[in-house]
């Protein structure tokens, strides 16, 4: 097919003069300026010939006859069924951002009312291939934005500006019982994005891809340290924020899946608070087995201590959040010992334990010493949450909740399967009621929210591996996608702003 393009010459303008080559005779060089001229030229000819032909005195305001979408097409601009339209884009701001940040994501240069898919993807510190998706339909002006449209398929519904991250599941094909879970603070998480044509899922490959970007998340903010800690039998990481201090701290407390968890200390420091996360079961530094707690009341009060003792860190401004059996330690702390907090937070866990510390006697508790109150589903998966109801625990561990004298907020997951988080903090509330410190409580219950309330943005695991070895036991956590994702970043942020009152204020 051939175009008609009249051209207008000037002197004054210089587009394209690093493609044109003035070694080459042009039909155009004699003619005079304001002088209109018409060439033909094939659609499928390349950018180079083409401008080849126009040369350096001619600008790019072309009068194409029969739409300007032939030029447009004659250069390659357009790539999806337009002959006027730029090329599809889609962006992702900002690039790089916390963990905790929303970012926003927008297509552009569409057809309009037309039916398209957005598309993230990862891989995990494990390898591990997890991916989500969702079906929009473009506007009128041919735009999609996440933060304004409504998804109408893929894993998510409804307007869901950071679906593509809490909605992200397992790549079909994984692993079995794979839950995401940040190793190495120090490298981010890179998500592919991607906006193909049509309604399809990640694995349709014949769908045309129009358009794509790269994101980075993180947990460590630039400048933030992240210090080993083996020092008095304390095992653990420190994180401190940037500058020389000193700063509010919290101490990192996590559940019985054992190990050092990290990504949570690392992203208080990036809010400004030096984090101390603590291991104390399942770590190779710590005395064995590991399956057992091998450590006593002393180990905590000790890591506590490092804390007040480190010259970047106010000692009389240091808080403390559990989650799950961390929540226990804390309370344990705060009610039993010399420690004295300025602030805690509890997210799903219970006033008492059937796991015991090690005793003067060298004796620890087995999880698996209680297996009588364990609960299953119809699939064999295992419910921990009778363990923890507060009429199943021993009376010599419950602890003295009216001893607390600073303030607590507790997190509740109405659909927590593997605590029983509402009946623990109905204890709480009580005890504190009759102690006349009602004031010091604050209680969030989120319904549809499960066990695992971590940092917003991350996808939640209703059902994950809890141990590989014989036997191998999958675990229910609870929660639902989206009000588990509403609970995750309602609650970081008033956990920030608790924190930000009682260390700083």
């Amino acid at each position: 097919m051939w175009l008609r393009c009249p051209l207008v010459l000037k002197d004054e303008l210089k587009a394209f003069s690093s493609l044109s080559s003035r070694s080459q005779p042009h039909p155009t060089r004699d003619l005079q300026k304001g002088q209109t001229v018409t060439i033909m030229v094939r659609a499928h000819m390349s950018a180079t010939v083409l401008l080849q032909l126009v040369d350096v005195k001619m600008i790019p305001r072309l009068t194409v006859q029969r739409k300007l979408g032939c030029l447009h097409r004659a250069l390659g601009a357009v790539r999806w069924r337009s002959s006027s339209r730029p090329a599809p884009v889609l962006t992702a701001t900002p690039a790089r951002a916390l963990i905790d940040e929303r970012i926003s994501i927008r297509g552009g240069f569409l057809p309009p009312h037309s039916p398209v898919t957005v598309c993230a993807q990862m891989q995990s510190d494990d390898g591990d291939l997890w991916e989500a998706f969702a079906h929009y339909k473009t506007n009128a002006d041919g735009t999609v934005h996440l933060a304004r449209d409504h998804s109408i398929g893929g894993s998510y519904l409804g307007c869901e500006p950071m679906g593509l991250f809490w909605g992200l599941q397992p790549a079909p094909g994984s692993r079995e019982g794979l839950r995401l879970r940040k190793k190495n603070v120090e490298t981010p998480y890179v998500f592919d994005i991607s906006l193909l044509e049509g309604h399809v899922s990640p694995r349709e490959r014949r769908s045309t891809e129009l358009a794509a970007v790269t994101t980075e998340r993180w947990y460590m903010a630039p400048g933030v340290k992240r210090m080993e800690v083996r020092q008095n039998g304390v095992v653990g990481t420190l994180f401190l924020p940037p500058g020389p201090g000193r700063f509010p701290a919290m101490l990192d407390l996590w559940g019985m899946g054992g190990g050092l968890v990290e990504y949570r200390s690392a992203l208080f420091a990036s809010r400004g608070y030096a984090s101390l996360s603590l291991a104390y079961l399942g770590h190779k530094d710590l005395p064995g087995p590991k399956d057992r707690i091998n450590v006593d009341d002393e180990y905590f009060k000790t890591a506590y201590g490092l804390l007040q003792d480190h010259h970047q860190i106010c000692a009389e401004r240091i808080g403390i959040a559990g989650l799950s059996f961390g929540v226990y330690l804390a309370l344990r702390m705060t009610t039993q010992s010399s420690v004295q907090p300025s602030c805690l937070v509890c997210i799903n866990g219970p006033v008492g334990s059937t796991i015991r510390l090690i005793d003067k006697r060298g004796r620890s508790g087995n999880f698996d010493s209680e297996q009588k109150y364990w609960g299953y589903d119809s699939e064999g998966n295992v419910s921990f949450k009778a363990l923890s109801l507060p009429q199943n625990l021993p009376s010599d561990s419950m602890l003295k909740i009216e001893n607390i004298a600073c303030p607590l907020m507790y997190i509740v997951g109405e659909d927590d399967l593997s605590s029983a988080s509402s009946e623990n903090a109905n204890l709480i509330r009580e005890s504190l009621s009759a102690a006349a410190k009602s004031h010091l409580f604050t209680c969030l219950s989120y319904p549809g929210a499960g066990h695992l309330i971590e940092p917003p943005y991350s996808p939640n695991a209703r059902i994950s591996l809890w141990r590989a070895k014989p036997p191998k036991i999958m675990t229910i956590w609870g929660g639902h996608p989206a009000p588990h994702a509403a609970a995750q970043e309602d609650s970081w942020m008033k956990i920030l702003d608790f924190v930000e009152k009682n260390l700083r204020g």
